[in-house]
């Protein structure tokens, strides 16, 4: 984010998708601010977007810092600011401030995440700002309050909310978030489903024949026996997406296969633990979610005992930053580990069911570090 936001000022002009202020926003300025965060979540770039909050442009782009700002916001207040507004279908632009440290100052940024929900707009009107006006943001200037976008610019905001200008595997990843537009195919209805509503979209699992390994996870489950898939996603004849999948408890439960990550707890290269983890926004979580049927018995007990040994992050630079902090309390949290239970591990030929079980344990006390790192 330094090195983003210290090119943006470099360049010494506004642009598409950032722009700049030499204060926060005072109270008489209110609709300025809802203005600008709404032109910048509808920008046409594509992108995450920035108010930097604490550039002079009158004075060479020099830093005005904002630690004395008394009209300075947090994320907090911000979200609470819009949470207040009228927004058409409750649907709100995403925001968080962030403060960067830049030549003996500090600057504050609006990020205003991109999202497919475009366009924003409000459904009432609060001050200058008007209901049903759809603004954006052209090279470094807003649509004027008193006006609403171009229409080619409307429409190709309407086209990004419902994937039209979209990837084919961006568009099947918004699908499959939508499970119940799915239908099982007529010559295969347990493998195969497509869309109903676009049915060149098609998933499939098939059983892959080359793997029967154990992983830590199964032996969570009552009937501990693998049986691994292959996971297929189709654009017509196209191959879109291909990972592994796994069939829990006897066939009481499907999953995509998690991702496997590890820590190292000294200066070596190799792993003292490792972990399986899904990261939030990914295909294959969505294809994780895209399986679970909630059924309130088996499916749902294999399910809770499946993510008992998982690590769920919101992001990879979360997974990231969660790995730097568990090498900094690890080994307080490892002075319980004789108190785990574990569950069964039968003795398997060829196999060493100590490091299943290492394994186990291992994923518990990561549990319990994530929840004091989600609280930090």
């Amino acid at each position: 984010m330094y090195r983003l936001i210290k090119e943006l000022i470099s360049l010494r002009q506004e642009g598409s998708y950032w722009d700049f202020k030499k204060e926060w926003y005072s109270g008489e300025k209110k609709s300025d601010l809802l203005h600008d965060i709404i032109c910048m979540a509808n920008n046409l770039d594509y992108k995450d977007a920035y108010i930097i909050i604490g550039i002079d442009e009158e004075n060479e782009h020099q830093v005005n810092s904002v630690v004395d700002d008394k009209n300075r916001k947090s994320t907090q207040m911000l979200v609470d600011f819009l949470r207040e507004k009228k927004f058409s279908g409750g649907i709100r632009p995403i925001v968080y401030v962030e403060t960067i440290s830049i030549n003996n100052g500090e600057i504050d940024v609006i990020i205003v995440k991109n999202t497919s929900n475009t366009p924003y707009y409000l459904d009432e009107r609060y001050r200058g700002v008007f209901a049903n006006n759809i603004y954006t943001r052209v090279m470094d200037t807003n649509t004027p309050k008193e006006k609403s976008a171009d229409i080619h610019h409307v429409e190709y905001l309407w086209k990004k909310r419902f994937r039209l200008i979209s990837t084919p595997l961006e568009r099947v990843k918004y699908y499959l978030e939508k499970k119940d537009e799915w239908e099982g195919s007529p010559s295969d209805e347990a493998s195969i489903k497509y869309h109903k509503f676009f049915p060149e979209f098609t998933i499939e699992h098939n059983p892959d024949d080359f793997r029967n390994g154990y992983e830590f996870y199964l032996f969570n489950q009552t009937d501990a026996s693998p049986r691994w898939y292959d996971i297929r996603i189709y654009y017509h004849q196209t191959l879109l997406f291909t990972t592994g999948g796994a069939s829990l408890d006897g066939g009481r439960y499907f999953t995509s296969t998690p991702f496997t990550d590890g820590i190292s707890l000294t200066s070596r290269l190799s792993w003292d633990i490792s972990f399986k983890y899904f990261i939030k926004d990914s295909i294959e979580y969505t294809i994780h979610e895209f399986y679970f049927n909630p059924d309130g018995d088996e499916a749902s007990s294999s399910h809770r005992r499946f993510m008992e040994c998982m690590l769920v992050f919101d992001s990879k630079d979360e997974k990231e930053e969660f790995k730097r902090y568990v090498v900094s309390v690890w080994e307080d949290y490892q002075k319980d580990s004789h108190n785990i239970w574990t569950p069964y591990i039968p003795e398997i030929k060829n196999l060493k069911t100590e490091v299943f079980k290492e394994q186990y344990i291992n994923v518990q006390i990561l549990k319990n570090i994530f929840e004091e790192f989600k609280a930090l």
